[in-house]
């Protein structure tokens, strides 16, 4: 008598409202989910901003000649530069 599906349309005793209701849920979970890999990326991101301006503090308090001789150190700067600069800061 009712075939297949018996009687109630493939949805179960719900029907069409069967239908949305688990189109609901799906999407529901789906948000859900990339709302977790965002949130996820970004708790990252920050920790990688947060060891960045770690680096900056240490930087901010290095004496200008410790700079200066890491740049030199780093080939930023040639000697003449270096000791030029050298006696601009004293």
């Amino acid at each position: 008598m009712g075939g297949m599906m018996g009687g109630y349309g493939g949805f179960g005793s719900f029907g069409w409202i069967g239908m949305i209701l688990n189109l609901v849920i799906t999407i529901g979970v789906i948000v859900g989910f990339v709302l977790l890999v965002i949130w996820a990326v970004r708790r990252f991101s920050n920790e990688g901003r947060n060891s960045i301006s770690s680096t900056n503090l240490e930087q901010a308090q290095a004496s200008p000649r410790d700079i200066l001789e890491k740049r030199y150190a780093r080939g930023e700067i040639t000697r003449e530069q270096f000791k030029e600069i050298l006696s601009d800061i004293g």
